[in-house]
């Protein structure tokens, strides 16, 4: 055995006595899981810790996907969704012309609207205030998580308000949550790189959600990994959340989301390895010490790998969506949703438990 290797395991076994002791895993640690390739220990370091926090119970809600715009004043390098105003394909609903696609697939065990959208500057905020309060008049009992920080600070630049009040003004129309999108990697360097210098910082996207929770509200965390990050700077993505939810405790879950290719049939080169997958989802569940659950977005990963991802540290599978578009526009190859009836085969096919959960991971019916 060489030095270097004898190191590496006596590293590794370092670590796993901090999780055995439920101690706090630094920097340092979790770019050496990043480094090492022995994924089968990550990995059971990462189950032991979800079943000691979640037992081998895997949360899915009923939610639907809906977009109202697709018009959008960013010009983010990784996305395939957007349009300008007047461009083939562009678009901007209003409520009742959304209350036609929901009415096609409404049913009464539907619990969430998961909206997703541009940052279209060619409305006005109250366009935005208005497709809230309306869908909450006419489906009360769905829950609305709809606005990501980055839109939340669009708004702010659009109204003039601060980020309380946009908050305030969309919690009193019905918004219950916000979703975690327009985190990508939470640092100056890849934002600037990937053409998200418009778009909110690092700092203002840490500053909506600290608002959020300063409101009482629960909110949601993602990273957008695979593409020129560093691994330092996925781990420093992961502990900038932690070191949030220490303060305000507001985050629900963390959900790792890969770079999807420019088209469908993008060849494997182009896409982010099952192996970096499964090995994201672990280490972060082993770093998010003080975030309760770590999605297996199956949009991104793919039925299967999904299942696997429960063994490495995953606890929730998402929701039924119906038709996604944003990550299917981008070239994901997996289903465009999924019924009740499958979510509950997919987890229970990974000897796991199904649970139906609302927003908030309120249990609804264990399967």
């Amino acid at each position: 055995m060489s030095i270097a290797t004898d190191q590496s395991e006596l590293r590794m076994a370092e670590i796993a006595e901090k999780v055995e002791h439920g101690e706090r895993l630094t920097v340092e640690d979790g770019v050496f899981l990043y480094e090492s390739d022995d994924l089968l220990t990550i990995g059971q370091l990462a189950n032991k810790v979800n079943l000691r926090k979640n037992g081998k119970k895997v949360f899915f809600v009923d939610n639907m996907s809906l977009y109202f715009t697709n018009v959008c004043e960013e010009h983010c390098a990784f996305c395939h969704f957007r349009r300008d105003e007047g461009e083939e394909g562009a678009y901007t609903l209003t409520a009742e012309e959304m209350f036609e696609f929901i009415d096609e697939h409404y049913h009464p065990d539907l619990r969430e609207f998961h909206i997703s959208q541009g940052h279209n500057p060619n409305v006005p905020f109250q366009y935005y205030v208005d497709n809230i309060r309306k869908l909450k008049e006419r489906y009360p009992s769905v829950t609305i998580k709809a606005h990501t920080a980055a839109e939340i600070e669009f708004f702010s630049r659009l109204s003039g308000l601060s980020y309380k009040e946009v908050l305030q003004t969309l919690m009193d129309a019905g918004l219950s949550t916000l979703p975690g999108g327009g985190a990508e990697i939470l640092s100056d360097r890849y934002r600037k790189k990937m053409r998200l210098k418009d778009k909110a910082s690092t700092e203002q996207w840490l500053e909506v959600h600290r608002s959020a929770h300063q409101l009482g509200m629960k909110t949601h965390a993602t990273m957008l990994f695979g593409a020129i990050e560093t691994l330092e700077e996925r781990i420093e993505h992961m502990t900038q959340l932690r070191e949030l939810q220490d303060e305000t405790g507001g985050f629900l879950v963390f959900i790792p989301n890969s770079l999807q290719p420019a088209n469908r049939d993008a060849g494997i080169k182009r896409r982010v390895s099952a192996y970096d997958n499964l090995k994201t989802i672990a280490i972060s569940r082993l770093m998010l010490d003080n975030i309760q659950h770590v999605k297996a977005y199956f949009i991104n990963l793919g039925v299967q790998l999904t299942q696997l991802a429960f063994a490495y540290g995953a606890s929730d599978a998402h929701g039924t969506i119906i038709k996604e578009r944003i990550s299917h526009s981008a070239g994901a190859q997996s289903p465009e949703g999924m019924t009740r009836e499958e979510l509950v085969w997919l987890i229970k096919g990974a000897g796991r438990i199904p649970v139906e959960r609302d927003t908030f991971y309120n249990e609804i019916k264990v399967y």
